[in-house]
């Protein structure tokens, strides 16, 4: 089990539906069994707009590569149980909450955090949280 964020979800399903598919990507995509904060699907929204709404891709892709990044969450957990202790690690880390729900959920659950955020790996690195960043796969 391991926490995917959206940044790596949606760096896959752009992989597996617009780009050049990057096999070992999407194998481990295929092995792994991934939990998320539940706004994850909004994040991951959100994140398929900007690339329809910087014209790099039709809405009906971006679409589809929203609705395969929420297809690879196996089980969502409650944002309130995570948002106050995102919050202080947030500000003791000077980093975004939305990023900090990944980074605690995968603390409290004791798993590995999937991201293509290299700053948010940095900062699992440096604080205990076990990382894979899915760019280097």
């Amino acid at each position: 089990m391991m926490v995917l964020d959206a940044s790596a979800a949606i760096n896959a399903a752009s992989s597996e539906i617009i780009e050049n598919a990057n096999e070992e990507l999407i194998d481990f995509l295929d092995t792994e069994k991934f939990i998320a904060p539940r706004f994850f699907g909004i994040e991951a929204a959100n994140s398929a707009w900007k690339f329809t709404h910087a014209g790099l891709y039709p809405e009906s892709e971006t679409a589809r590569m929203m609705a395969t990044a929420v297809g690879h969450i196996d089980e969502f957990f409650d944002d309130e149980e995570l948002v106050g202790e995102a919050f202080s690690e947030a500000v003791r880390l000077d980093h975004p909450v939305y990023d900090m729900l990944y980074f605690v959920l995968a603390r409290r659950k004791g798993v590995k955090l999937a991201t293509a955020d290299k700053e948010l790996a940095r900062l699992c690195e440096e604080n205990g949280v076990e990382c894979v960043r899915v760019l280097d796969l």
